[in-house]
């Protein structure tokens, strides 16, 4: 193991793509410090020292962008309006033709796709950054909150200084997505992933010393060591997959034959990935801001539906919304993995190369049978997904941590998953100049 690291370093090619990629990733962190143009820092400073941050959905997003969205900065949005974007060009798919002819197009139907992806991109990043302008200027960025430093965030509100604000947080988007392109050319490749990466991982310092601070060394280390076991487990889960064999017939072209080959069908356990988790997050968080929008500002009693929202949905360490939480990653595991992978045109495309499954038909029968794995093999990751989701939330409940909590939820997910894909990428390029890589 020892060894082949030391063989990235001494090969000069992989060893430029590493640091390379360093850069980059330096680069995108000190970006990630920068306050945007009228931004009280001191203030900011001071209401992230005096409460616990926000909950729901605009915790999602500062996880995702590292801790800037709270902080204001240029890079505030991060890489959430391209994760968004990039999931819904995949739906489209299902609903516009267009789209799923150009995903079908190969090389050049996938360039057309990503150039939409960069359009929406900049599109949500604008409502976005207007949105995230909008609360800080009315004071709620940090909740509903009596601290005067957390009301005035912005050294001038006037329209201008507004629009400036916006432009500078949309423009810091494009750059990210820039970032991450040079990192796929011209670093060891994944790039958007490398940056999640980064902005999550930025986070697990100041989460598990919140932790030792609240709750003493004893649960730190408890906190840790349960940590590790979970990571162990998620990394079994996100490796493990059905192989469904497929033989291909042999076929004879003039002299030569081809086919005759034996392969298989990789059916992963969680094929759905870390979406179910942030479309769970995100629907959960509607009824919390509708909530949020009818509470009266005078002091008022609020209507009962509206306490018993706040009161069952905000916080998040409540039975209800954890039962509620996990049944929607269900759902939506099942969903996401059912609009991602076709059976009817896996089917089809072994059909015309002359591919089998030996005791299957080929054709309808292929699908179904396809079909029928999949249903199957989704519901155990559905519900480890659902789990994993949950740790954060009885984190929340048990060790007073915040949904931000390290070793659960969307963090580990993206964490390992992205973790796995670079050291397979790594090994790749090593066995390309050496026999032996990484892993053994």
């Amino acid at each position: 193991m020892f060894s082949a690291i030391a063989r990235i370093f001494r090969t000069p090619d992989l060893r430029r793509k590493i640091g390379f990629t360093l850069a980059i990733i330096a680069l995108y962190r000190f970006g990630s410090h920068i306050p945007a143009p009228f931004v009280n820092f001191p203030n900011v400073e001071q209401c992230l020292a005096l409460t616990s941050g926000t909950e729901g959905l605009l915790s999602l997003v500062n996880l995702f962008s590292g801790g800037a969205l709270l902080q204001l900065s240029i890079f505030a949005l991060g890489v959430m309006p391209y994760i968004t974007a990039t999931i819904i060009t995949q739906l489209l798919r299902v609903v516009i033709p267009h789209f799923e002819t150009l995903h079908k197009e190969g090389q050049s139907g996938q360039a057309r796709l990503t150039q939409y992806t960069r359009y929406l991109t900049i599109a949500l990043a604008l409502l976005q950054s207007t949105t995230l302008v909008t609360v800080a200027r009315s004071g709620q960025l940090f909740g509903t909150t009596d601290i005067a430093a957390c009301q005035n965030l912005l050294t001038n509100d006037v329209w201008w200084a507004q629009l400036l604000m916006i432009i500078t947080m949309t423009a810091g988007t494009g750059l990210i997505m820039w970032f991450a392109e040079l990192v796929t050319e011209r670093g060891i490749g994944n790039g958007m992933s490398l940056l999640i990466f980064t902005s999550i991982a930025a986070t697990f310092p100041s989460a598990m010393w919140m932790i030792w601070e609240a709750k003493g060394f004893e649960v730190f280390l408890l906190v840790l060591a349960v940590g590790i076991v979970v990571m162990g487990l998620v990394v079994f889960v996100e490796q493990s997959q059905r192989r469904i064999p497929v033989q291909y017939a042999k076929r004879m072209v003039g002299r030569r034959t081809y086919g005759g080959t034996n392969t298989y069908i990789p059916i992963k356990v969680n094929m759905a990935g870390v979406i179910p988790v942030i479309f769970a997050s995100s629907l959960l968080y509607i009824p919390m801001l509708i909530a949020q929008f009818n509470t009266p500002q005078d002091g008022s009693e609020p209507a009962a539906w509206v306490t018993w929202i706040s009161q069952y949905f905000t916080t998040g360490d409540h039975p209800l919304y954890m039962a509620v939480y996990f049944l929607l990653i269900i759902g939506f595991t099942y969903f996401y993995v059912a609009i991602t992978f076709n059976p009817v045109e896996v089917a089809d495309n072994m059909k015309k190369y002359g591919g089998f499954i030996p005791g299957i038909r080929a054709g309808r029968p292929t699908a179904e049978y396809l079909d029928y794995v999949l249903t199957r093999i989704t519901f155990p990751g559905s519900i480890y997904l659902g789990l994993i989701a949950l740790i954060p939330l009885v984190a929340l409940a048990t060790v007073d941590a915040n949904q931000n909590f390290p070793f659960g939820g969307a963090s580990i997910l993206i964490i390992v998953g992205v973790g796995l894909e670079t050291v397979k990428q790594i090994d790749a390029q090593l066995q390309q100049r050496h026999y032996e890589g990484l892993l053994r």
